[in-house]
Formats: structure tokens, C-alpha cells, sequence
């Protein structure tokens, strides 16, 4: 990025050689700093009551309210009809985010994402300058970062990537600021998709505080750094590349990550850390609707779902606290061609004294009998629906797995406790029963209390509600306990205490669904998704009637309650086997599509001396849920179960072009014969040097030149090991099942891909010492589909979203 002399602009070079000099030259493969290790001289974030970083956080937060109040409800509202030049406006910002997504897919190498949004984004800061005041200073540095790192996502690999794109902004006081807070947003999308939650609505917002900012009369304290990253997509590359080598990384205390994982609702803060809960203090007191979940950053970080965001970049890699903002709502259509801007709502203690300690722990026994029989039959329900093919009846219809396993769960609670109270408790006084249940489940929440506070999880101040308003309920009607029966005065009294937690739990179990439903139509082919929401829903069926079992033994009867809840299951089951229910929708205002990928590939399996010993082509097909293609089938009937993709079991990752090493939750797929794929810039990959090195070990030097997105596959042969490489730390990682995997990406014009491998090999290795692969993949461009690729997309039913491109897998053997 250059500055123009008078004008006041900035222009963008296209090469790498014409890099602006204020940016450090990237890093060799093997240089540390890259792969994670601390750079020297890197300054120690400082706790609250020392730094400056505090208000500095509170400052840019202001900034944020703007953003709550902004929230995608009101994007798609009516402009105010007064809006001040200083204040935030929802016009602009929709505006902005109509602009960034009428480019169309902003796949990273793509011109689209490497010139057109960079270019409008340089325009709009342009603009923004011009109209600052003079309290302040805007620096602007178009970033081209080259690096390498290692990561733990998706069962581990490694990840390259070569000029790829930031756009970094610092809004600073005129006379210049030591510290900073960053907001990250990112501007590419994944391939054939418009991205307009997913991250362009997060850039136009942080445009817009950047305008209203600027143009404060009052200068700020501190600097707020802007970085619109151009590579989020390819797994996180552009915040390390940012975090690891920009200078301005140095001056970052804190960082605010915004992102969306659905279209709209709430900013839900699902991240905080490491260790700074002065963050989360700033967060409530400045912005206006603080919404924020410890259940949701604990379910985030276990891995359950298959997503990351920067936030593990800046934490990881710069060890620097911060904040991550997504939005969950409507989950459906995230990354899908469906995520289009005009989609985006603008609206959006246990008792002391225990009288019979014997009866007490029989009822907390038979409680959690109730709830493993409960699990077992429920899961026994889900797992007959996936057999016979019903997987994901609810997918479109939510009501439907309430009404299925929902009822299926209350009904055997009630029964097993019926039958309790009918054979093992027959002549037992129906208040004592009461009485000794309702202490069970107190009992049982204060031990959750205390395991989970000792394990450290903040989520235990869920148990403490359900401890905390049981205890103060009973304390408080502690008359109405002893008498005979539930009383309507008694019912009454007992719900008004028990308001707070139940309220509170059917609200965290909705939050729980919408981000979890939308998860399962793209989490595999290998976890049934009903027995995973049928858990779900057990749990909280558990959950919500612990404090309501002692009512089994306290009213007379509860038949009309069980056979209401059974018939509703029989027939919710019956209609769900008949397949009524379709699990997907193409609705235009509200679709639930099924996601399909397929890659026209053209494979070829060489030799120790290079020759090619087998070849195919054929386009290789994934659905991204338990169903496969079975509903795909009646519509092309030659994709079907004939056509079940073989694993070359001598190859890496089964001989197949994995675009990102998520072959174990993808076990079932398809390869449709097809005619070879001639890419017009076909894949380079040489062997530059063979080199003997101490202690039985060979290193391999490679060159490689290709599209903006390849793979490469490592399986050391028998008897060998990969030692080192060039990449990342220049510590190996593998992935789920022993290969190497390594993701690259570039942006335009980038040099070849320079890299090396270590091995120890034996003395004896006829066989050769390593396989490699490599896997070219054409997301954007002339060569993204073939004309058989076309004609089969166009086929697929409109309730699917089917993203395809072309790909070429090349084996060797050294």
C-alpha cells in the first residue's frame, strides 16, 4: 500500500515483488516464529489493575455498543431518518455489506478476493480518511504474509500459505499510541457462496465504527487496530500470518474477533480468555445488550463441533485475551449460496439434616436408574430411525423431535417411577415419598455442584440455580411439604420458586438446539445425528424434571399423563417411518438445505522410478450428512451404493483428494466414472534434492506450483519415520489415522512453494522411504468445471446445495 502525494489515495500492487516496504519480509519455511514458537522481544500482556490495556479495551467497546445496538435486526430496518454524521449508521453499514457480498464468492486466490474486495475496502477507507478529524491519524498497510503452522483442528495438520491478503487499518491519536486493541473481521467466503454473514456483515460493521470513530472530535487514548483478513476461511491462515509477522502486532493487548456461525439473532460472546476476566467486565459494562454463554465457549472448546475461528490464532500464536462474537440464529444456510445479505434479520446446598439416610439413597439410586433406562430406550428409538433411513425427520421440522423423543423420554421417567411407586413403595406415605425425591434430586445437583466446580468449569453455576431456588422453594413452604397430596396452593407456590431455574434452563436448552440442529446436517456420515439430538434431548428431559419426580408420588395418579405422552410418541414414530416428514427444505425464506460436494478428479498412482502404474478419473461425490445420497438417488439414479468410493489402503488418506483431513467423519462416499480432468494450468511438483544427513536420515527438497488451494499427503513407508520438515515449527504432526497432512493456499502471483522433509530410514529400503501426494484443487476460474460437472449439478434436486470443482491427485514414491 503506498500513499499517493496529493491525492490522498492509496493503489494496490498485484505482485509479491512490489510488497510494501513497511511490511517484514515473510519467513523462510523452516524460520522459526511461523509455527508458534514466542518471538524474542515480545512484550508480556499486562493484568488489569497495571495496564493500560483496560480502558483501552473499554474504549474501542464503546465502539461495540454501536455494534449491539447495530445488531442484525436492525440492518434490514429503515434508515433513521436523522442519522448525525458522528453517530453509527445502520444505512451505511447495510450499504457496505450489500457492496462486499454483490462481488459474489470471495474464495482466497480468487481476483474477487484478492483485488475487487481489497480494492473496495481500500476505496471505502479512502473515503473515511478524507473525512476524519484532525484528532486523529489512519495508517494503512496492505498485508502479503507467507508462513506455515501447525493446528490441532480437524484431527490435526499442517497449514502453508504463500501471499495471501490482509487489509490492516490503525485509527491511533495524531501525536501516535504504544498499545493498542485489535478488531478482526474476514472478507473471503468459502467457495460458492455470497459470505454475507459468514464474515462480510462483521467488515461492514467494523467500516462503519472505523467512520464513526474518525470522525470524534476527541482524540483517542489509545490505537484501535482494524484487520480485515483475507484468508479465515483456508483455516485460520490470515490471522497467523497477521499475528506472527506484522509489525503492528507488537502494540496489541486485546482483540475482539467477530464472526457467525448462523444468520443473525444476538451477538452471542462464545469465547473469552486466556485468563482475563477484566475482559468480560468491559464487555457488560459497555455494551448495551451484553449476551454472553460459559455454556457455550465450554461446548465451543471440547471439539464437539467441527469449526474454529481466530480467536485460537490470537490466543495460541500471540497469547493475547480477547473476545469472540458470533452469531448462532438460523444456522441452516451458513456457508451455503443462501447466505446472501438480504437474509440477514435486522432484528436479531444440599439439606443439612437428612432423617433417613437409607431412603435417601435409595431414591437417589432409582432416580438415576430412571435416567440410564430413559437414555437406553430413547437411544434405542434414534438408532432404529437411522436404520431404516428416517435419519433427520426433524431437520426441517424441529417440533418433530420434541414430539418423538421428547415424549419418548417423559413417558419412560414416568413410568419407571410409576412402577416404583406401584410394587417397591406400596403402602408408603405419598408425602414422605415426596418429600425423600425431592431431596434426591437436591442432592444430586449438589454433588454435580461440587464435581464440576472442582474440575474448574464455570458452567457449575447452572447446578448452583438448580441448588440455590429448590432449597429456598422448600425453606419457604415448608408447611405445605408436610401436608397430604399436592394442593393447588401448594402447586402454585412450588412453580413461583422453581420460575428462575426452569426459565432459565428452557432457555439455554433453545440456545442449545438452534446451534446444534444446523450442525447435524453437516457433521458427517459416520455419527447418527438423531442418537446425538435424542441425547441432547433426554439430558435436558432429565434435567428439567428432576424437581418434578417427587409429583409422581404425590398425586394420585399419573396415568392420563403417560398414556397422553405414549400415544403422541406412536404416532409422532409412525409418521416419522412412513417418511412424511422430508428432512430437507428449499423454502427461498427459510431453507434447510442438504450439502453435497463433488469433485471431478483425475488421479494418477506412480512407481519408485515415476512411472505411472494406475490412473482413473470419475467425480467424487460427499454428502455432509448420515444420509449420504439416499433421497439424492431417485433423482440421478446412477449415484447410488454401486458406485461406494474403494480406499486404496497403500495411499495416504485412502488415494483421495481431501481438500482438509476430515476423512474420518466422511467414511461413506462415491465415485462416479467420468473423463480425465485437463486443467489448464496444470499442477508442477519436482524433486529438487536428495540429501544423506547424520543418524540414518534423508532429506527430500520439492518444489511445487499450482492453483491457490492444494493438499499434500505424507505416509512414511515401512521401517521409516518423518522426523522433521520445513513446515510449522518443524516439528511433524499427524492426523487422525497416522498420514501427514499439510493445507496451502496463496494468493495471487505467489513464488513456488519451496519445502523439505526429514527422514530416519533403515538401512535397507528397496521399496522407497516416503509416499507423497498431492491434490490440486480448482475452486474459482476456467477451470473449476468440467462440462460433466455442470450437467450433473444441474440435475440435483433444488432442496440441495451442491458445490463442485475440479481437482487432480498426483502419488509418488521416493
Amino acid at each position: 500500500m503506498e500513499r499517493g502525494g496529493d491525492t490522498g489515495g492509496w493503489r494496490l500492487r498485484a505482485t509479491a515483488a512490489q510488497r510494501d516496504r513497511r511490511q517484514p519480509p515473510p519467513r523462510e519455511d523452516g524460520e522459526r516464529g511461523t509455527g508458534g514458537k514466542k518471538r524474542g522481544g515480545r512484550r508480556l500482556l499486562l493484568p488489569l489493575p497495571e495496564a493500560r490495556g483496560a480502558p483501552l479495551v473499554l474504549l474501542y467497546l464503546l465502539g461495540l455498543r454501536a455494534l449491539a445496538q447495530v445488531s442484525h435486526r436492525q440492518l434490514l430496518s429503515r434508515p433513521p431518518a436523522a442519522a448525525g454524521p458522528r453517530d453509527f449508521s445502520a444505512h451505511r453499514a447495510r450499504g457496505y455489506l450489500d457492496n462486499i457480498t454483490a462481488i459474489g464468492p470471495r474464495t482466497v486466490g480468487s481476483p474477487e478476493n484478492e483485488v475487487l474486495a481489497v480494492n473496495y475496502l481500500l476505496e471505502q477507507i479512502r473515503g473515511i480518511e478524507r473525512e476524519s478529524t484532525d484528532a486523529h491519524k489512519i495508517s494503512v498497510d496492505v498485508q502479503r504474509p507467507t508462513g506455515s503452522f501447525s493446528i490441532d483442528f480437524l484431527g490435526g495438520f499442517t497449514s502453508y500459505y504463500a501471499n495471501i491478503t490482509n487489509v490492516v487499518v490503525k485509527l491511533e491519536p495524531r501525536s501516535g499510541a504504544e498499545h493498542a486493541v485489535l478488531s478482526n473481521c474476514h472478507f473471503d467466503s468459502v467457495p460458492n457462496t455470497p459470505g454475507a454473514s459468514d464474515d462480510a456483515v462483521s467488515c461492514a460493521v467494523m467500516l462503519e465504527i472505523l467512520n464513526t470513530l474518525s470522525k470524534s472530535s476527541e482524540s483517542l487514548q489509545h490505537a484501535v487496530i482494524f484487520l480485515f483478513n483475507g484468508a479465515e476461511e483456508n483455516i485460520l491462515q490470515a490471522s497467523h500470518g497477521f499475528i506472527t509477522q506484522h509489525e503492528w502486532a507488537k502494540s496489541i493487548r486485546a482483540f475482539i474477533n467477530l464472526e457467525a456461525a448462523g444468520v443473525g439473532g444476538k451477538e452471542l460472546v462464545f469465547q473469552t480468555g486466556p485468563e482475563n476476566p477484566w475482559l468480560v467486565q468491559a464487555y457488560v459494562v459497555a455494551a448495551k445488550h451484553p449476551f454472553a454463554s460459559v455454556v457455550a465457549q465450554e461446548i465451543f472448546q471440547s471439539g464437539i463441533i467441527p469449526a474454529d475461528t481466530d480467536f485460537r490464532i490470537y490466543r495460541d500464536f500471540g497469547n493475547v485475551p480477547g473476545i469472540d462474537l458470533a452469531f448462532i440464529e438460523n444456522g441452516y444456510i451458513y456457508h451455503t449460496e443462501y447466505d446472501t445479505s438480504d437474509r440477514i434479520l435486522t432484528d436479531s446446598i444440599q439439606r443439612a439434616a437428612v432423617h433417613n439416610l437409607k431412603k435417601l439413597l435409595t431414591a437417589f439410586s432409582l432416580t438415576l436408574t430412571s435416567w440410564v433406562c430413559t437414555l437406553v430406550a430413547v437411544l434405542m428409538v434414534a438408532m432404529f430411525v437411522s436404520i431404516i433411513g428416517r435419519a433427520l425427520s426433524w431437520y426441517t421440522h424441529f417440533y418433530v423431535s420434541v414430539s418423538l423423543y421428547g415424549t419418548a423420554a417423559a413417558a419412560k421417567l414416568i413410568l419407571v417411577h410409576m412402577l416404583a411407586k406401584k410394587f417397591f413403595y406400596k403402602n408408603v406415605n405419598e408425602q414422605y415419598l415426596g418429600d425423600v425425591f425431592f431431596d434426591a434430586s437436591l442432592m444430586i445437583w449438589s454433588i454435580a455442584l461440587a464435581v464440576m466446580t472442582q474440575m474448574g468449569l464455570c458452567s457449575a453455576f447452572i447446578c448452583t440455580l438448580w441448588v440455590a431456588f429448590p432449597l429456598l422453594t422448600k425453606l419457604m413452604i415448608h408447611k405445605e411439604f408436610s401436608q397430604k397430596g399436592a394442593t393447588i396452593k401448594f402447586i402454585v407456590m412450588y412453580m413461583l420458586g422453581m420460575f428462575v431455574p426452569y426459565l432459565y434452563m428452557l432457555y439455554l436448552s433453545w440456545t442449545v438446539f438452534e446451534m446444534f440442529t444446523p450442525v447435524m446436517g453437516r457433521s458427517g456420515s459416520e455419527i447418527p445425528p438423531d442418537m446425538v439430538l435424542a441425547g441432547f434431548i433426554v439430558i435436558f428431559t432429565m434435567i428439567l424434571s428432576s424437581y418434578f419426580i417427587n409429583f409422581i408420588y404425590l398425586v394420585k395418579s399419573t396415568k392420563t399423563t403417560l398414556v397422553t405422552l405414549t400415544t403422541v410418541f406412536v404416532v409422532t414414530l409412525i409418521l416419522v417411518c412412513s417418511g412424511i416428514f422430508f428432512p430437507y427444505s428449499s423454502d427461498a425464506a427459510n431453507p434447510k438445505p442438504k450439502r453435497v460436494f463433488l469433485q471431478h478428479t483425475s488421479r494418477r498412482f506412480h512407481d519408485l522410478d515415476g512411472n505411472v502404474v494406475k490412473s482413473d478419473s470419475g467425480i467424487w461425490i460427499n454428502g455432509f450428512d448420515y444420509n449420504g445420497i439416499s433421497h439424492i438417488t431417485p433423482h440421478v439414479p446412477e449415484i447410488n451404493d454401486t458406485i461406494r468410493t474403494p480406499c486404496e489402503e497403500q495411499a495416504p488418506f485412502c488415494g483421495l483428494p481431501w481438500i482438509l483431513p476430515v476423512h474420518f467423519m466422511f467414511r461413506k462416499n462415491w465415485y462416479l466414472p467420468a473423463p480425465e480432468v485437463l486443467p489448464r494450468s496444470p499442477i508442477r511438483f519436482k524433486l529438487l534434492s536428495k540429501q544423506l544427513m547424520p543418524w540414518n536420515s534423508v532429506r527430500l527438497s520439492f518444489e511445487v506450483s499450482g492453483p491457490s488451494h492444494m493438499s499434500l499427503y505424507v505416509r512414511p513407508r515401512a521401517g521409516s519415520a518423518l522426523s522433521r520438515w520445513s513446515l510449522g515449527d518443524g516439528m511433524p504432526v499427524t492426523s487422525v489415522g497416522g498420514d501427514y497432512f499439510v493445507f496451502y493456499s496463496r494468493g495471487l502471483q505467489a513464488a513456488p512453494w519451496h519445502f523439505w522433509v526429514e527422514l530416519t530410514v533403515p538401512e535397507k529400503h528397496s521399496d522407497g522411504i516416503v509416499s507423497l501426494a498431492i491434490a490440486a484443487h480448482y475452486f474459482f476460474g476456467e477451470d473449476q468445471k468440467s462440462p460433466q460437472l455442470y450437467a450433473l449439478l444441474e440435475r440435483f434436486p433444488n432442496w440441495t446445495f451442491s458445490s463442485g470443482w475440479s481437482c487432480t491427485y498426483d502419488l509418488f514414491v521416493f
